[in-house]
């Protein structure tokens, strides 16, 4: 009790006015400050809130709706834009939003028209009828759709009776009439478009019309043979450009120089330009070399002529041949280099002696040629193989000129004919965007090779070496196949950089195997290392697109070029 006491004393004294004046501190909170303004509001409305329906336009609901307000009807002033109060969103139908209803319309068509027609249909609720009690009855509660078999016949007598008895009474009415001028005649004759020919019961012929049968006919048959060689027919005719066809000794001109021999095996790539041709007018879709020597070259030109040139001695243009109407496409040397096939346009191929220039025989099948190839083997060098624009492989036996095969499985036009082990099968590509094999005289295909991510292969080459196809895709890539049995993909050898969609490049090996070569459609013509892949080299060979590449046999380091600027170059 004494301390409280003196304690109270000491605040006594403290408050005395002499003492030094109290310390004010302000009163601090820990709490954070609250912005209580949302809370406010958020009481105010909640009585609002629970009474508003949900904006269905709004993406996210940011209090907790009752059950009632999520069911609301989807009315009233929340869509004051829309005519009724419905959400342009919610509309499916031109009147407002429509509900479908657990019914077929097979179902609703035929109560529909049940109605329309009896005045009754079934109620979709449940087992009662709605309408006509008393048609109900009448007609067993059947549909339209549901008239028994007994009452279908009655029904189809009576009418094929009506259509007699309408067909009679027109008979009587209507008189006999004779003048095609008259109305009535016209009427009664007239015929629709789609009715058939009455049968014509044929007399006998007067002499006028005999004669003029005969006539028909003949012309018929004149017609006919024109038509056989059903190409455009054009004079064949061919020009020797050179000094003498034949030399001192009297050996044709196109005779191999007897030195011609490889120098070594080892293929080297070419640098810089050695000679240009220049003959053609137009553009040049191919060239071939001479099989073996190589001291000529053909080359195929837009301008209907096909041109053989000098490569060893004077580089000069030694014969034009001169037979096809439209241009030259495509051109396939025979294994000794004295006879060739061209293949134009104008829906023929040829088959020329190359010495002399005479055309020794034209086939043609009334579609467009678009390769041509004869049968590698020495034995089979009269079998000649075309693929058409009608997506068919023909065969011709060219010493009698007949068809003797045709491979007829390809979807699109066919590019490409490629002989493969020992020439016993063949690959083809089309335009179907697959390749596909076959046995050498037989028409079934033995492997089909078509994958989605695959394009056209409008140039295929044969590695060689015999294992390895090289396929020019059109999505700017060069494809490796197995020759051997199952045609594989080769995943890991892809050549690209080069710029070929939409143009069929030629692509083509070095002769040892080294280097694998293509045009392209820039005017470039590109190298790769067939090992590693990767690009060797590019020269820029044409302006325009360099559409052939040919390496030559025999001299390892030198390639010709042709492209549609006209010219072919040798590098």
């Amino acid at each position: 009790m004494d301390l409280i006491q003196s304690y109270e004393e000491d605040e006594a004294v403290d408050s005395s006015p002499e003492s030094s004046p109290p310390r004010m501190l302000k009163a601090k909170s820990a709490a954070p400050e609250v912005d209580d303004t949302a809370l406010a509001l958020t009481v105010a409305n909640v009585n609002q809130l629970n009474s508003k329906p949900i904006n269905p336009t709004q993406h996210a609901v940011v209090f907790n709706p009752t059950y009632e307000q999520l069911w609301a009807p989807i009315y009233g002033p929340a869509h004051p834009y829309a005519k009724d109060g419905i959400a342009q969103g919610m509309r499916n139908h031109k009147l407002g939003f429509v509900e479908d209803a657990s019914i077929g319309s097979f179902a609703f068509e035929e109560q529909y028209n049940t109605f329309h027609k009896h005045g009754y249909a079934a109620d979709p609720s449940g087992m009662n009828y709605v309408g006509d009690v008393d048609a109900l009855m009448q007609n067993d509660g059947l549909s339209v759709y549901n008239i028994p078999q007994s009452e279908q016949k009655r029904r189809k007598i009576e009418r094929n009776k009506e259509e007699k008895e309408g067909e009679e009474k027109k008979e009587e009415i209507e008189p006999e009439v004779e003048n095609p001028a008259t109305e009535t005649w016209l009427r009664k004759n007239r015929k629709s478009p789609w009715s058939r020919k009455k049968e014509v019961v044929q007399g006998e012929l007067t002499e006028e019309q005999k004669k003029y049968a005969e006539d028909h006919a003949k012309k018929k048959e004149e017609k006919g043979q024109q038509g056989e060689a059903k190409g455009e027919h054009y004079a064949d005719k061919s020009t020797f450009h050179g000094k003498e066809e034949k030399d001192y000794q009297g050996r044709s001109w196109i005779e191999a120089p007897k030195d011609a021999k490889a120098n070594n095996d080892h293929c080297y790539i070419p640098k810089r330009l050695v000679h240009t041709w220049s003959g053609h007018t137009k553009g040049v879709s191919a060239i071939r070399f001479f099989p073996k020597h190589g001291h000529l070259l053909l080359s195929a030109g837009m301008d209907c002529k096909v041109k053989i040139w000098d490569v060893y001695n004077s580089g000069k243009c030694m014969r034009t041949y001169m037979g096809h109407a439209k241009a030259v496409r495509d051109i396939c040397f025979s294994n000794d280099g004295t006879k060739f096939l061209t293949a134009g346009y104008d829906k023929n191929i040829k088959y020329w002696d190359t010495e002399t220039g005479q055309v020794i025989s034209t086939f043609s099948t009334g579609k467009i040629p678009y390769v041509v190839k004869l049968n590698p083997d020495d034995d089979k060098q009269n079998i000649l193989l075309a693929g058409m624009s009608d997506k068919k492989i023909v065969q011709w036996d060219i010493n009698t000129g007949e068809i003797t095969q045709e491979y007829d499985q390809h979807l699109g036009a066919v590019n490409t004919i490629t002989f493969v082990d020992n020439n016993r099968r063949f690959v083809t590509s089309s335009d179907d965007k697959s390749l596909r094999v076959w046995e050498f005289g037989i028409p079934v295909v033995i492997k089909y090779i078509s994958e989605p991510h695959m394009h056209s292969m409008p140039s295929i080459s044969v590695h060689p070496n015999g294992n390895w196809l090289a396929a020019q895709s059109l999505d700017n890539q060069i494809l490796i196949y197995s020759t051997r049995e199952r045609f594989q993909l080769n995943k890991k050898k892809r050549f690209a950089g080069h710029i070929a969609a939409g143009y069929a490049c030629q692509v083509n090996f070095s002769p040892d195997g080294r280097f694998v070569m293509s045009g392209d459609g820039e005017g470039k013509c590109w190298f790769w290392d067939w090992k590693s892949c990767k690009v060797f080299r590019t020269l820029k060979c044409h302006n325009g697109v360099c559409i052939g590449a040919e390496w030559h046999p025999l001299e390892q380091s030198k390639v010709a070029t042709c492209g549609w600027d006209g010219l072919i170059k040798y590098w």
